[in-house]
């Protein structure tokens, strides 16, 4: 297993080893908690030694993101190295039959991907749950909310960036890992965002539950892609608003 310098992965040399946590168990556990058969990096020698310090060996995280997006036998060829990240990214988004431009930024294809899961979350919800949840997200007119409504106000959030987008991606992806790997997020949050997590991770868990069961993907590289690449999406995110937060306070 070899890390193939990418771009669009680069900034997890600069991500903390506890932010990792999360990254690292998708790759090395399925959703019961047994360990992936599958996976290298937990008898790399740099895991070895440093775990649990996972910024040590970044790159050997990341190396299991591009081989588990591979061809098996292809990665062979390529001495053992796997796809760019991209290639991995819409990958999972076409399995997901997510609407996206190949030509845009892999974070704007990661965010199309957590909004077509969010999207698809809303349709599921009745009247009741999409009142609460948009008092839960500050919406002021609740009694006529639609989930086309609620659709509007998180596209307007991610398109804005910065902190609330941040928070959005944290929403999604934590009620996603709890589907697919059994544990949601080890990040901290404030009231008003464990809420909204409260109140979307119902739908989101029926969304993905029956994603699981219309592909069938028992067995293959997806059971780690899907995951990872949700996760890969979060990090982002949070890289993206420490440094911009950074710039803020420095000038």
């Amino acid at each position: 297993m070899a890390y193939w310098h990418d771009q669009d992965l680069e900034f997890l040399g600069e991500i903390k080893s506890e932010d990792l946590e999360d990254l690292v168990y998708c790759i090395t556990h399925d959703k019961d908690g047994d360990a992936r058969w599958t996976e290298e990096l937990t008898t790399s020698e740099l895991y070895k030694q440093y775990h649990p310090d996972h910024h040590q060996y970044w790159e050997l995280v990341a190396a299991e993101i591009q081989c588990f997006g591979a061809n098996t036998f292809a990665t062979v060829l390529r001495g053992g190295k796997g796809v760019p990240y991209k290639e991995v990214l819409t990958d999972v988004c076409d399995k997901l039959k997510v609407n996206y431009n190949k030509n845009s930024s892999v974070e704007q294809i990661e965010n199309n991907l957590l909004m077509k899961i969010l999207t698809d979350a809303l349709e599921k919800m009745n009247p009741e749950e999409l009142k609460e949840l948009a008092e839960a997200t500050g919406v002021k007119n609740t009694g006529s909310v639609t989930a086309q409504t609620m659709v509007g106000v998180f596209q307007a959030v991610f398109r804005a960036g910065g902190f609330k987008s941040y928070q959005l991606t944290l929403i999604i992806v934590n009620a996603v890992l709890k589907a697919l790997i059994g544990r949601g997020l080890s990040l901290a949050g404030n009231a008003a965002l464990t809420r909204t997590m409260a109140i979307l991770t119902g739908p989101i868990g029926w969304v993905i539950t029956g994603v699981w069961t219309a592909i069938d993907i028992a067995g293959t590289a997806y059971r780690v892609t899907i995951p990872a690449v949700i996760q890969v999406a979060v990090l982002r995110q949070k890289h993206l608003y420490d440094e911009q937060a950074k710039e803020v306070a420095f000038g």
